[in-house]
């Protein structure tokens, strides 16, 4: 039989599993929180970010003389190896749990004195040397440790994230170069438009995701501003007045970061609206995928009955019934993750608006929505980019020739014959089912030879024909 130790806290005493590195606090937790079955170890990146803050934390404690140089030896080296990965099963506390995260950063506390007194040569659960509020949580609170470590955590994944978008910029400039003379036409309500080549849809795409990334990276600032030491409410009660900058520094040392200190501590105690705006930007790259996701299974539809202007990669049977279908799965599969995602922004929304007072208490909530997000749109990216834009194949001549009979290549007329012999242009093109260009030649007021300028899909694209 597994054998246990007895712990306590204000409640009463608990039996805490003898072997666990966690505590009675988590061990209260695993109880209290059996809700969504997901793990704060589901996120490791926020587990490694929460030692790195107990490591700078200790740093700045040991600076102050907060604790000896025996016991910070301990904590940092238990912390080093918690940053490493070595404990993330020992995280056990569901994801949604109230107390804003105190049951996270307890978790926390408990598995780094646990190992550091392992180390020391003390047993599990003897806090005498080293202990998990005394000490690992000297001068701190949940209230500014555990943002802290979200907003930590929230930046290294969204490296992840970034890794993933240039990935996919990257695929679909290529595609978009290669296919930047082959003409199709634009639409506009999904009515036939003006011309335009694939080449510069793609890149359309291409763009947009770059634009995502560089709002992103401009993100990593505000999410380095940082409130330790600021303790329950951000009036820095137990700390000493130095604490703040001390960990700042220390942890702008261990992350690389520019990290800063809140200008007003106990407003950023209570403001959220960094995890707000970062959602919101997860929100936004959402929606420019199930836009991408969009097109493409239009421009695929068919292959006999739809657009059929361009071919994706077959990745499997799509039916069970009808031989030889085969469905946009990968482009469906993105928009499902974007239906995700904006559900998960709207949590983000009414969690930051129902904070009160002077602490916001569903940030874990917030937390796990925004990494679940980034995890997510990484994945779904470059799912994209290697099981579908690597494989797209465009049918160029059909293309060309659908564009070059569009009625709507009239409107490239208005400039020599005026708008209303355009549009008659156009309206006996579309009754006698005949091209723009022959329609034109009929009206008899532009030489058959400048009809050839003019009517040009790449003139009219804007692209010059290097071909």
């Amino acid at each position: 039989m597994m054998s246990n130790r007895i712990e306590h806290d204000c409640i009463g005493s608990l039996s805490v599993p003898a072997e666990a590195y966690w505590g009675i606090h988590t061990e209260r937790a695993i109880s209290n929180f059996p809700v969504s079955g997901i793990p704060v170890s589901h996120h490791p990146e926020l587990i490694h970010a929460f030692a790195i803050v107990k490591r700078a934390c200790a740093l700045a404690n040991r600076d102050l003389g907060g604790i000896s140089k025996e016991q910070w030896g301990l904590i940092d080296t238990a912390c080093v190896e918690v940053a490493s990965g070595a404990f993330d099963d020992q995280f056990p506390t569901d994801v949604l749990q109230g107390g804003a995260g105190t049951s996270t950063n307890m978790n926390a506390n408990e598995v780094i004195a646990n190992r550091a007194l392992e180390l020391g040569g003390k047993a599990k659960g003897d806090y005498t040397l080293i202990h998990p509020n005394d000490h690992v949580n000297k001068s701190q609170s949940t209230n500014d440790t555990y943002p802290a470590a979200a907003r930590l955590a929230i930046i290294d994944a969204l490296d992840t994230f970034i890794t993933s978008a240039r990935g996919l910029s990257s695929s679909l400039r290529s595609l978009a170069q290669r296919t930047m003379y082959d003409v199709t036409i634009g639409r506009t309500q999904l009515q036939d438009a003006v011309p335009m080549t694939f080449g510069q849809e793609f890149m359309a795409f291409a763009n947009v995701l770059e634009s995502d990334i560089s709002a992103i990276e401009d993100q990593r600032k505000p999410l380095s501003t940082m409130n330790l030491g600021g303790t329950a409410i951000g009036t820095g009660i137990c700390s000493d007045a130095r604490f703040r900058s001390y960990a700042a520094t220390h942890l702008g040392k261990l992350t690389g970061l520019p990290i800063t200190v809140a200008v007003d501590p106990i407003a950023a105690t209570s403001d959220v609206a960094d995890f707000v705006m970062t959602s919101s930007l997860l929100k936004r790259n959402a929606t420019h995928l199930g836009k991408m996701a969009n097109d493409l299974r239009l421009l695929s539809s068919g292959p006999r009955a739809g657009f059929a202007e361009i071919n994706i990669p077959a990745r499997q049977a799509g039916s069970s019934i009808m031989p030889g279908k085969v469905n946009p799965v990968i482009p469906e599969c993105i928009n499902q993750s974007v239906f995700m995602v904006m559900g998960m922004d709207t949590t983000v929304s009414f969690a930051a608006e129902a904070g009160q007072l002077q602490l916001n208490a569903f940030e874990p909530v917030m937390v796990h929505a925004i990494l679940e997000s980034i995890s997510i749109l990484s994945k779904a990216m470059d799912t994209l980019r290697a099981n579908c834009i690597e494989g797209i194949e465009i049918n160029a001549k059909s293309s060309h020739d659908q564009a070059q009979r569009c009625a709507s290549l009239a409107t490239s007329l208005i400039g020599h014959i005026g708008y209303e012999q355009a549009v008659e242009v156009a309206k006996t093109a579309m009754a006698e089912n005949i091209t723009v260009r022959e329609s034109a030649e009929r009206e008899g007021s532009i030489r058959p030879e400048i009809l050839d300028d003019i009517l040009n899909p790449l003139e009219l694209a804007r692209v010059q024909n290097k071909r």
